[in-house]
């Protein structure tokens, strides 16, 4: 178990260290090109809310051209299924970055702005480097989404084994499920568990790790074209989402 690593008594003041503050306010503009797909029916049915998934993709579709961004995932799916029940988000992370939490908060926040999404039914999901920014993000913003599904990614099992204090029943009630295949040269199948691991041990109470035995690092083409992932989103919903 982690604990903190001085508790044990309080420091008193010394004579050779000086306390000091540091405080500035720091701005920055950001910015992400992304596919937006809405249901075929949607403007025939102005007051429905559609669940959204939000697809982080991996590090080979970085750069500019932003219909790479299509080769995997849900942006892919939908090409040939105009009726699929989802709004997808798909931003396309810029050459030589990784995915930033501020700025997929921030396009997150101005697409739940302009699209009608029931933000009860937000749900997060990515691959390789999209499963990195998944853990990532689910993590320090569990309130944020109804369910999410990192697929062979890893993070930092600190985030859940010490989260913010404010994001502790959120961050138990989020449902995960994770993919990941045993023979990943890329990133190790132990990337998936010790996140895994580290929440069952904070007390999450839905956490599901699935193993595909012969599966190398592509691990998603058989996780986006199962069904069942689609209505185990649906299933889920947050009540208290922020």
């Amino acid at each position: 178990m982690i604990v903190p690593a001085s508790t044990a008594q309080d420091v008193k003041p010394d004579q050779v260290q000086q306390v000091r503050r540091f405080s500035k306010e720091v701005t920055r503009t950001v910015a992400l090109d992304y596919l937006l797909f809405l249901p075929k029916d949607h403007a025939a049915q102005a007051e429905k809310r559609w669940p959204l998934i939000l697809f982080l993709h991996g590090a080979g579709e970085r750069g500019s051209d932003v219909w790479r961004v299509a080769v995997h995932g849900p942006p892919k799916i939908v090409r040939d299924k105009p009726d699929f029940p989802f709004i997808v988000v798909s931003p396309q992370c810029p050459a030589g970055r990784r995915w930033a939490d501020d700025e997929v908060l921030a396009l997150l926040d101005d697409v739940l702005a302009r699209y009608p999404v029931d933000r009860q039914r937000v749900y997060l999901t990515g691959l390789s480097m999209g499963g990195y920014g998944t853990w990532s993000l689910g993590m320090s913003q569990p309130a944020r989404f109804a369910a999410i599904v990192p697929i062979c990614g890893g993070g930092d099992p600190l985030k859940a084994l010490l989260p913010d204090p404010q994001n502790v029943q959120a961050l138990r009630s989020l449902p995960v499920w994770a993919f990941h295949g045993a023979k990943d040269p890329t990133v190790k199948l132990a990337e998936s568990e010790r996140m895994v691991d580290a929440l069952r041990k904070f007390g999450c109470k839905e956490v599901e790790l699935t193993v595909y035995p012969e599966a190398q690092h592509d691990s998603w083409t058989a996780t986006y074209a199962n069904p069942k992932l689609y209505d185990w989103l649906l299933s889920h919903r947050r009540d208290d989402v922020r």
